[in-house]
């Protein structure tokens, strides 16, 4: 049966029914009817309809399709916003009553894959110890910040963004080293400057694929390196370097984990980037965005001697 739900958008009571708000709320956090329907278990022309209903009742439109994907209007937003109200009540209702403090709903973050392992998984995890009903969406990607950014809450971007409709905040800088195996380096021989290093082969990004220019340092740095192997992922990085494919350009938190691997010439490339956050505007009045921002931010500042590459932070062998 149909509940009145009052959602402050007009002068009068509008007859809506909440499952469509909660359908709307995942349409808004994927970006696209049929991720929300997998998500909601139903097909997507159930979601079409059912959006058309929302529409209907509240007298005007709620999605607008983008290249991105769907995103919500300014009407959309306010019933977004009361869906979210619907999500937590009903979250509430189905815990065993001592967790209604607790933060609730779903925050969907995209992140680098070092980012995302080492410092967002873990602030999330000790944020959900205390909030049990809270759920995190990770998903992992090496990109610029999206001008269209259906279903994220949060992105993670190296480098500064040019965004609009968002709010950029600076993170933390990182640095990023040259890094052999220790068998790599006694069978080929550790380079002693640039020159010796540009004869040894690289491990890093695929060039043609690469879509953040300050990562760009080796094809600067080291122009004449031929590639070795290549991979969009970085922890495809660290195990092809630990296996002797050639020298890796490495991001330190990452690389000074393994004990097998040397940095080499840290004097002569120690590149320094930073990593940014982009929120959308209107998801950081929700609670569980602001939670997980803060959480982040404090995994940030107590990892900053791993992100800068202490070397006297690195394991002995």
């Amino acid at each position: 049966m149909h509940r009145s739900v009052h959602t402050g958008m007009q002068n009068c009571r509008m007859t809506v029914d909440p499952q469509d708000l909660l359908l709307l709320l995942a349409v808004a956090r994927t970006g696209r009817y049929t991720s929300a329907a997998a998500t909601l278990g139903v097909n997507h022309t159930t979601v079409a309809r059912r959006v058309a209903a929302l529409e209907k009742a509240l007298g005007g439109r709620v999605l607008a399709r983008t290249a991105g994907g769907w995103e919500l209007t300014e009407l959309g937003r306010r019933a977004a916003s009361a869906a979210e109200g619907v999500e937590s009540a009903m979250a509430v209702l189905e815990s065993s009553g001592t967790e209604t403090a607790a933060l609730t709903g779903v925050v969907r973050m995209s992140a680098t894959d070092g980012f995302s392992a080492f410092v967002a998984a873990p602030a999330v995890a000790a944020l959900q110890r205390h909030n049990p009903l809270l759920q995190v969406e990770l998903v992992t990607v090496t990109r610029r910040a999206l001008q269209q950014r259906s279903g994220l809450d949060i992105e993670v971007v190296v480098g500064r963004p040019q965004v609009h409709r968002a709010e950029a905040l600076l993170l933390a800088a990182y640095e990023l080293g040259m890094y052999g195996s220790r068998e790599y380096l006694a069978a080929h021989g550790t380079p002693a400057d640039l020159v010796e290093l540009a004869t040894h082969r690289l491990v890093y990004f695929i060039d043609s694929m690469l879509m953040v220019d300050d990562l760009d340092a080796p094809r600067r740095l080291v122009p004449t390196m031929r590639d070795s192997l290549t991979s969009t992922n970085v922890f495809v990085h660290v195990e092809a370097t630990r296996a002797g494919a050639g020298i890796g350009l490495l991001p330190c938190f990452v690389a000074d984990r393994h004990p097998d691997l040397v940095r080499v010439l840290p004097d002569e490339i120690a590149e320094r980037l930073s990593y940014w956050m982009v929120v959308r505007r209107e998801s950081l009045d929700r609670p569980a965005v602001a939670a997980v921002i803060q959480a982040v931010r404090r995994r940030v500042a107590e990892m900053e001697p791993e992100l800068l590459g202490r070397r006297d932070l690195r394991p002995t062998s």
